[in-house]
């Protein structure tokens, strides 16, 4: 099966209508002329899953000789790959889901205090999302040892409180509305993301 090389994996977020061109409104607020919808590559399961076990062997030197209680991804884009990560890691797959504005655990899911947690994303692109998870993760009393995500589009400016490890990182320039060219030209946004 082997590991799938950043440009190999660029080419099947292309190949598979997962980068898409235009101006988009993301989750975040900010504007940009590419987005990533990673739903378009882990909708296989095969490659999801062997995506997944590179990503947990990426993660696993961060953990250490912990015993990993779960792995934790925000609902709905990190499911699938959070899913895969966890099943590399042989823990459990719990995920966050909005209530009131903030990302919690819910479903029943818990968490004890002590906890040894990876966060796991589909796409980092300020990290706004990440450290949600990771407030959630820690107001549990848990530790969260390491985040990590299919594709780090930061270009490793994320400025996490833990390590982040990615199957890509690549620099996507990212706009305030005010300050966004594609505004100026008078191309409307159009919100792709989940928020």
């Amino acid at each position: 099966m082997g590991f799938v090389p950043p440009p190999e994996l660029l080419r099947l977020f292309v190949e598979r209508g997962a980068l898409l061109e235009g101006h988009f409104l993301l989750s975040s607020g900010l504007h940009s002329g590419r987005y990533l919808q990673s739903a378009r590559v882990v909708m296989d399961p095969p490659l999801a899953t062997r995506l997944g076990a590179e990503l947990a062997a990426l993660v696993r030197p961060d953990i250490g000789g912990r015993a990993l209680a779960a792995v934790v991804s925000p609902a709905l884009g990190g499911l699938v790959i959070g899913q895969e990560v966890a099943r590399g890691l042989g823990c459990l797959a719990l995920f966050t889901e909005r209530e009131a504005g903030r990302m919690t655990l819910r479903r029943g899911f818990a968490l004890t205090p002590g906890d040894a947690v990876v966060v796991v994303e589909d796409v980092v692109t300020t990290g706004g999302s990440t450290r949600e998870v990771i407030e959630a993760v820690r107001a549990r009393g848990a530790d969260v040892l390491a985040a990590a995500a299919l594709v780090d589009r930061s270009a490793g400016l994320a400025g996490l409180p833990v390590p982040l490890r990615s199957l890509l990182q690549i620099e996507v320039l990212t706009y305030t509305s005010e300050a966004c060219p594609l505004c100026a030209s008078g191309s409307p946004a159009v919100k792709p993301g989940s928020r």
